[in-house]
């Protein structure tokens, strides 16, 4: 690869990992808007909206979404792993998740901030089960 350079990153399981307590899962939960995924294929997109901070010359932000699944097992279908809870993000309109639900699950969709007070926006997601 001619003109290309490659930088790899190791991101360490322990040493790079912001531990969150019992009590901060606990206001994720409470501050997030939740969905109940029933069995089956489910996708899940942004289907319109955007975050803006008051204070970025009224241009509003990058729809983005962390989202965070709990409560059964599941098979995201970008690794084919069966999990009991994971963690992923929708960035853009053109980003999905697919998710393949074995058991039902929790779905908690939020985002984070250092600045709550200039927020303004939301974003609409979409959850089709086919």
């Amino acid at each position: 690869m001619e003109g290309c350079v490659v930088t790899d990153l190791k991101v360490h399981s322990r040493n790079n990992c912001y531990v969150l307590s019992v009590e901060e899962m606990k206001k994720i939960e409470d501050t997030a808007v939740k969905s109940f995924l029933e069995r089956g294929t489910n996708i899940i997109k942004i289907k319109n909206g955007a975050f803006q901070s008051a204070s970025a010359s009224n241009q509003a932000g990058e729809p983005i979404v962390l989202l965070w699944f709990y409560g059964g097992r599941m098979i995201n279908k970008k690794t084919n792993v069966e999990v009991t809870a994971t963690w992923s993000s929708l960035n853009g309109y053109d980003d999905a998740l697919i998710l393949e639900v074995l058991e039902p699950v929790t779905m908690c969709a939020f985002f984070f901030d250092t600045n709550i007070e200039d927020n303004d926006g939301e974003v609409v997601l979409s959850v089709v089960r086919v």
